[in-house]
Order: C-alpha cells, then sequence, then structure tokens
C-alpha cells in the first residue's frame, strides 16, 4: 500500500520510470471514474501519488484498463509521447498480457485455443444486461489461449472442483477471458454475469451481497488476475512485469 494520500486507494507501485508508472491494482477498485461525485479510482490515486509530476507537465494516459473486479497490473504512460509509443506496441501486438483464473471445474486438456467471436448480447437477443457479451457467429473475432497450471479440490456448496488457468488473450475483445472460459465450460469463479446465472448481476445491484449470492458464486468479485504484462515498442526497449496472485484468489485456491 502506498503512504501518504494515496492509502485510500491500495494500490502498490511495481516499476516506475520517467516515461511510465506499472501498478498492481486491487479489485474492486475502479480504474476511471465513470460520472462525477463517484468513489476513488486508480485514476484519482495516480494523480495523487504523481502530483508534482502533473504539476511539472505530465499528461497520465491509462495503456490497459481492467474491470473494476479485476485485479492486477495496469500500465500508464506518464507523457503523450510515452502513450504514443506504447499504444503503437499494442496495436502492433508488440504487448503481451496473461492473466489468472480461478475456474469451475477440472479441464480434460492441459492447454486450448479458444477461437470463438465475441459481440455484445444484446445486438442479437433480449437482455436486460446492456455491457454482457456472448459467442455468437456474427461477433468479432477473438482468440485466447489457455492453460491449466493446476487443477485441485475445495469443498463448497457448489461444487469441489476447480482449476488455476492461465489465459493469454490474442485480441482485445470486452470481457473476452470470462467469455471464454464459460463458452468452454470453465466459467470464472465469483463472476456475476457469466458464472451460474447472469441474474446475480441484477441481484448484486438490487440487494448487494448477501448470504445467497456467497452460495452460489462462492467468491465476492470474480477471480481474474492481470499476472504478467510485457511490451516492446518502436524503440527496441523490453520490458516485462509480474504481480503475485492476491489474497482472495490465493486463499480460495490453497495457496496461501
Amino acid at each position: 500500500m502506498n503512504e501518504g494520500p494515496c492509502d485510500v486507494y491500495d494500490f502498490t507501485v511495481i516499476d516506475e520510470s520517467a516515461d511510465w508508472i506499472v501498478v498492481d491494482k486491487p479489485a474492486p477498485l475502479q480504474v476511471h471514474p465513470s460520472k462525477p461525485g463517484g468513489p476513488p479510482t486508480l485514476w484519482h490515486g495516480l494523480r495523487a501519488l504523481l502530483a508534482c509530476e502533473l504539476a511539472g507537465g505530465a499528461a497520465l494516459s491509462l495503456i490497459n484498463r481492467l474491470d473494476r473486479e479485476t485485479s492486477g497490473l495496469t500500465l500508464v504512460a506518464k507523457h503523450t509521447a510515452a502513450a504514443r509509443r506504447l499504444h503503437k506496441a499494442m496495436m502492433r501486438r508488440q504487448m503481451e498480457k496473461e492473466y489468472t483464473a480461478v475456474v469451475w471445474g477440472w479441464p480434460e486438456w492441459e492447454s486450448l485455443t479458444i477461437d470463438a467471436p465475441i459481440l455484445r448480447k444484446g445486438e442479437v437477443m433480449e437482455t436486460e444486461i446492456y455491457l454482457i457479451q456472448a459467442v455468437h457467429p456474427d461477433g468479432v473475432p477473438c482468440r485466447t489461449d489457455c492453460r491449466v497450471v493446476r487443477r485441485f479440490e475445495r469443498e463448497t456448496s457448489n461444487g469441489r472442483r476447480f482449476s488455476v488457468i492461465a489465459a493469454r488473450p490474442m485480441t482485445g475483445r470486452m470481457h473476452q477471458i470470462r467469455v471464454h472460459l464459460a463458452h468452454a465450460g470453465y466459467p470464472v469463479v465469483g463472476d456475476k454475469l457469466y458464472g451460474p446465472s447472469s441474474e446475480w448481476y441484477l441481484r448484486q445491484i438490487r440487494d448487494g451481497w448477501t448470504a445467497e449470492a456467497e452460495a452460489a458464486l462462492l467468491m465476492r468479485r470474480h477471480a481474474l488476475h492481470s499476472s504478467h504484462l510485457s511490451v516492446r515498442d518502436e524503440e527496441g526497449e523490453g520490458l516485462s512485469w509480474e504481480a503475485p496472485l492476491p489474497r482472495d484468489m490465493a486463499a480460495f485456491a490453497g495457496e496461501l
């Protein structure tokens, strides 16, 4: 945890240079404010942490964004030239991202490439949830490379077989890893949209976190963590960062 004015934001600085800063964002910290007067976000915390640099002309730019409930590595450029370089590296696929997920079930495979197009579900069928995505032949091509890290057992009210999966998104569609893992039959533990039922997303909005939700979902947030990030930009600089599994996911998987 950072000291001083950033204590409330509870993120960890992994690495920093004059051009960028990499932080390990916890869940459920939101990355960017969605409306005026909302809760503190990573963006607010970064501006507080880098106040002196901002006063000297820095201009922060988020290079990769994580969902509120997804934890892990977030790369932020400190000025326009660095942002341009890093965004170009992402467009040229010179940036590699790996996520760690805890899922229901034991896959029969050790590695799997999930190649399935994704679109917003509301484009093809009725849904109460605007942001929910779905695999559909009319969707945008998407690919995720997955491998099993380990399988484990845990007695719960909703199953006992679980796995830790390393997932590398080769494309960048919204909710891609969660949609693809659910499509493959191994939804992410705690996922209110793509887990047992998307009804839990609506119940969370209406009722908050309840004993019934805990029994059905097992974790308060979806168990997805941005664990590895590497980039090689146009200047040939190769950079790589790792973020350890957060305490809630490690506890569930028996790794504490």
